[in-house]
């Protein structure tokens, strides 16, 4: 397999869980912090950051091929994935019946 599909194949499962944990910080669901969407939004940020210098350290740098590297295989499915997974959650817990 070769570095872009592993690339990928890290940050997309990341990208789930960063979804669940925005949900759940946006949603109200923790009671101290209230509905906080820019929190949200921040931990899925810090999520892909700590991901990708993961990423970074088992693949090296220069195999990774630098930021233009991290950004088609690691950026872009991440947030692709974690947009849409979020965008799932919120929508199903506003549908009612």
């Amino acid at each position: 397999m070769d570095i872009e599909a592993k690339m990928t194949a890290i940050h997309v499962p990341a990208g789930i869980v960063a979804a669940i944990v925005s949900f759940y910080l946006s949603n109200g669901s923790i009671a101290v912090l209230g509905k906080n969407q820019a929190l949200g939004t921040f931990a899925g940020l810090v999520i892909l950051l700590i991901v990708g210098n993961i990423a970074e350290r088992l693949f090296g740098k220069e195999e990774v091929g630098g930021f233009k590297g991290w950004l088609w295989s690691g950026i872009v499915p991440f947030f692709f994935v974690w947009s849409v997974v979020w965008a799932m959650l919120i929508t199903s817990t506003t549908i009612t019946p």
